[in-house]
């Protein structure tokens, strides 16, 4: 998009339905990345953020706070900074299999993706 130009995003919608891949758009309309994943407390129904992997390729991951994204739509997401106020996404907390409330180990294969997932969009 060019300066002076909205994209079309389309209908609003909530967080619950907003899709991997979906654009990312900063305040001043510029496409900056994807949806990599959305980040809620769906029991609370609360919406906590989003990462966004940023283009153009390799990229990288970054966090938008769910105060700096300012809409939903079918085919964007409009936030309310500029790429250079995102952060790199907050390490997810692991704990320890065996105890109340912790999170399933990953299976072998999810992990072998994820590791090579990580060095290829860290390079």
């Amino acid at each position: 998009m060019g300066a002076g130009t909205d994209p079309d995003l389309g209908r609003p919608i909530a967080y619950l339905v907003l899709a991997e891949g979906t654009a990312v758009y900063d305040r001043h309309a510029e496409c900056i990345g994807v949806v990599d994943q959305v980040l809620a407390d769906e029991p609370a129904d609360l919406f906590l953020g989003l990462i966004v992997h940023t283009t153009p390729l390799p990229g990288r991951h970054l966090y938008a706070h769910a105060d700096q994204v300012a809409e939903l739509h079918e085919r964007g997401v409009l936030l309310a900074v500029e790429r250079d106020d995102l952060h790199p996404p907050p390490e997810p907390r692991r704990q320890r299999s065996g105890r109340e409330g912790s999170v399933p180990a990953e299976r072998p294969l999810e992990a072998r993706l994820r590791r090579v997932w990580d060095r290829i969009t860290t390079r």
